[in-house]
């Protein structure tokens, strides 16, 4: 299973590596990113993190050469500032976070996130989570399933699937990916199936965000790394749906303006605390989308910590 980082020369480009910097990389994952970071610090430190074992062992693996320089942690980003504390670390240079679902996931097809095999429903990032796809689809009420997915997969369908999950599992609870693309399928106007593009992305989408608090733990992770970046730190973001992207724009423009009352004529002599680094969003070059089609829907967004007599 080969393991292609996405956009890894815009992430080092506005993450601007220093060699004795302190890093983290909050989605180990296949080790592409850490190992660019790692290429670049000589007295510096990275700390990953990653919920998945085998990730862990995959990338601890591939990164070896590196371990003076590398600290991994095997737990979700969102508690990186109690671990960092742990190891007397209070601020960092940088945080990377790729919240795209590792191509080792996605292969694996034993995981249950992909539609294209007939296996195990599962979807779980952290196998020592209770929760997974069974869980829902077996035991949730359908109002909640069809929320999860109409908010989390933009399905408009969502009613009809849920309604047919429902039904369908009080003869035979859900147990294979196929068994829920088969639901799915029984669910949508034959105008829909025709389409382009599998039926069952949305719901797959949703159920695996569902599972692994996707969205939650991003809106708590990005205030806790913005308030872990030393001055000129830099927080760097690749999303991969609308959903996680409308997330980090509303953090970083908040956390880069400063509100202004409108009954006040002037502004304060005041400047934000945080900078964007880019106008526009980034998003990967027909390049990378021809040599790694997993791409094609990425978008990078990053912001610095303003110093307190920062050089124009």
């Amino acid at each position: 299973m080969e393991h292609i980082p996405i956009m890894l020369d815009e992430a080092l480009h506005y993450l601007k590596v220093k060699k004795d910097g302190t890093y983290v990389d909050g989605t180990l994952g296949g080790g592409g990113h850490s190992e660019a970071i790692l290429k670049r610090l000589s007295e510096g430190v990275l700390y990953a993190f990653d919920q998945d074992e085998e990730a862990i062992k995959r990338s601890r693996e591939r990164l070896k050469e590196y371990s003076d320089n590398l600290v991994i942690i095997k737990d979700n980003f969102v508690n990186m500032r109690s671990h960092l504390k742990e190891h007397g670390v209070d601020g960092v240079d940088g945080i990377l976070l790729d919240l795209g679902v590792s191509s080792f996931h996605f292969d694996d097809e034993t995981r249950g996130f992909t539609y294209r095999s007939d296996v195990e429903l599962d979807m779980r990032m952290d196998l020592s989570n209770p929760v997974d796809a069974k869980t829902i689809l077996n035991t949730y009420e359908e109002k909640e399933i069809r929320r999860i997915l109409f908010e989390y997969g933009e399905e408009r369908f969502a009613p009809k699937i849920a309604r047919t999950v429902v039904r369908r599992r009080e003869t035979k609870p859900f147990e294979t990916t196929h068994e829920l693309v088969d639901a799915i399928k029984e669910s949508l106007p034959q105008k829909v199936l025709s389409k382009k593009g599998h039926p069952a992305k949305k719901t797959f989408q949703a159920l695996r965000i569902a599972v692994n608090d996707e969205l939650g733990v991003l809106e708590r992770t990005l205030e806790e790394a913005l308030a872990l970046l030393n001055p000129d730190g830099r927080l760097v973001i690749i999303t991969f749906h609308s959903l996680e992207d409308r997330l980090v724009k509303r953090a970083f423009k908040n956390a880069s303006t400063i509100d202004h009352p409108i009954e006040i004529p002037t502004m304060p002599e005041t400047t934000p605390d945080y900078q964007l680094l880019h106008k526009k969003v980034v998003t990967p070059s027909d390049d990378e989308i021809a040599r790694n089609h997993r791409s094609h829907s990425a978008k990078l967004r990053a912001i610095r910590k303003v110093p307190d007599f920062d050089e124009k």
